[in-house]
């Protein structure tokens, strides 16, 4: 069965990709589908049986908000698919890994890409399972082929993607929250009469502050989103590893504007804008306290940060308001996104229902399943506007209900681009700054499908180099004169090319051509 089934997916795929993968398959843009994209539009029938099937879930991701099966949506989830889920969320990295290792898995596994699942005698193929129990749930080529393992199943199907095309034609379809943004106090930039436009303004700016307001941070920033902003303003890729220089695959650290990007961040330390212990915080609440207690003015962190910190200090009592800062400060502001996936469910060979558990992602791959995983009960949470959107009966960015209620994270299967239209909110900050982000954003998912193998030279090189800039990318930051910056980067430029820097982008340009040719045809 799976020889014929690889063997007809190979065939379907080229002939689609021929065809253009531009429409994504069963595309509906600029409709009342809310922009669900290549997607089988019927629910499961399963939820008609009287019967509940329990099965147990593993989640590795240890950060994750909802931890049970509880709130309406799963409830409703239930209803519709006669599947109820035991759910555990990872202590720790280790923990899946020996799990693999001992064989002691749950019924599902709910991971980003994991090689070492994708084995028949670990995990069923989901084409097999589609094509015995449910022939009619159908995923499209470009999902498929960005999915496929290398032994040509399909093991799983991240969340969270779409086709360039799928993005452009859907206006409403925004980013998410995993995009870089900076608050500023709205009430001492009235106070200095300074507008932001610019990266110069911002600058000038935080010297203001400095000098006006000497007990004040000028600037705190998360822990896990230093770079992230500033980069996007050297029109370095905020989130990716690799840049396309001139067709080849290059680390981002060799950017053509890495230098002046690492100046610029040492720039601003030695300036006394932001502080030396910032890039040493052991948590990603300091930064938080920092801003909403009023000792900082700038907050940089992702693009929802206004309105994050608004909440916080209404709570505490103070009448401040943060304010975004334009998502673009440079003429050469540019995101880009590589995305075939977050994470996707993993059916193993220890599962108690390997039919209820295809027909159940066969209910969230539907419009109606994309739909209530993502804005919820129609109706009861949400409506659509006549002109393509939902409208929300509950504010979004309120934690709180959102994880109570079980609003977006049963996101085991989703697209794209209904993750997107979550995004847009009228009127709200974060969906502004999502619009200005989304006008520099690239998409090429052919840089997301370079995969780099455990165990391989290439993954080897690519290990050794993170951790090295980890550490010698705080010693440019904090360097004591532009000079000393600059040749702490240029160290941090021999010691990768001394680990094989030439050597994995030679490799990861070879990879690259081949999944170009897959979405060029």
């Amino acid at each position: 069965m799976k020889k014929t089934w690889g063997s007809l997916f190979i065939l379907t795929l080229i002939l689609a990709l021929l065809a253009g993968c531009g429409g994504g398959g069963n595309a509906k843009s600029g409709s009342n589908s809310g922009g669900q994209t290549g997607q089988n539009g019927s629910a499961s029938d399963s939820g008609s049986q009287d019967e509940i099937v329990e099965l147990d879930l593993f989640i590795n991701h240890s950060w994750y908000p909802v931890r049970s099966w509880t709130g309406s949506i799963a409830e409703e989830i239930t209803k519709r698919t006669g599947v109820k889920l035991n759910v555990t969320v990872a202590a720790d990295s280790e923990q899946l890994p020996l799990m693999i290792a001992s064989g002691d898995l749950p019924d599902l596994i709910f991971t980003v890409r994991e090689p070492r699942l994708e084995n028949p005698d670990i995990s069923y193929p989901w084409n097999e399972l589609i094509e015995k129990y449910a022939p009619d749930f159908e995923i499209d080529p470009v999902r498929l082929a960005v999915n496929t393992a290398q032994d040509g199943n399909v093991y799983t199907v991240l969340n969270a993607y779409a086709t360039p095309e799928e993005w452009a034609s859907n206006p409403y379809a925004l980013g998410n929250d995993g995009n870089p943004g900076i608050a500023v106090r709205q009430d001492i930039l009235d106070e200095l009469g300074a507008k932001i436009e610019t990266l110069d303004d911002f600058v000038s700016v935080l010297e203001q502050v400095k000098q006006k307001h000497p007990d004040m941070v000028p600037m705190t920033m998360d822990i896990e989103w230093i770079p992230q902003y500033f980069k996007m303003q050297f029109g370095i890729p905020p989130h990716s590893s690799w840049h396309d220089q001139n067709g080849e695959l290059k680390h981002v650290i060799s950017h053509p504007n890495a230098l002046k990007f690492y100046k610029f961040m040492n720039s601003l330390y030695r300036n006394g804008y932001i502080l030396a212990e910032n890039f040493t915080y052991s948590n990603d609440q300091i930064d938080d306290e920092y801003a909403v207690t009023g000792r900082a003015f700038a907050h940089s962190h992702t693009v929802s940060v206004a309105e994050a910190d608004n909440a916080k200090v209404k709570n505490q009592g103070n009448n401040y308001q943060f304010t975004m800062i334009p998502s673009a400060l440079t003429d050469e502001a540019y995101n880009l996104s590589t995305g075939t996936g977050f994470s996707g469910v993993y059916i193993t060979k220890n599962n108690k229902n390997p039919q209820k558990s295809i027909e159940f992602i066969k209910f969230l791959a539907s419009k109606e399943g994309l739909e209530l995983v993502m804005f919820g009960i129609e109706g009861k949470h949400w409506e659509w506007h006549p002109d393509g959107y939902p409208v929300f009966h509950y504010d979004v960015n309120d934690a709180d209900y959102v994880n109570s209620e079980g609003l977006k994270w049963w996101y085991l299967y989703s697209d794209a681009i209904v993750e997107g239209l979550r995004g847009y909110v009228p009127g709200t900050q974060t969906t502004k700054a999502l619009q200005e982000i989304k006008e520099i954003t690239d998409h090429n998912p052919a840089i997301g499908m370079v995969k780099l193998q455990d165990g391989t030279d290439e993954k080897i090189i690519f290990d050794k180099i993170k951790e090295m800039v980890k550490t010698e990318e705080v010693r440019i930051y904090l360097a004591e004169s532009e000079e000393a910056a600059e040749q702490a980067y240029q160290k941090m430029l021999q010691l990768a090319e001394d680990i094989g820097l030439s050597k994995l982008e030679s490799w990861a340009t070879a990879e690259y051509k081949k999944m170009q040719e897959l979405f060029n045809q």
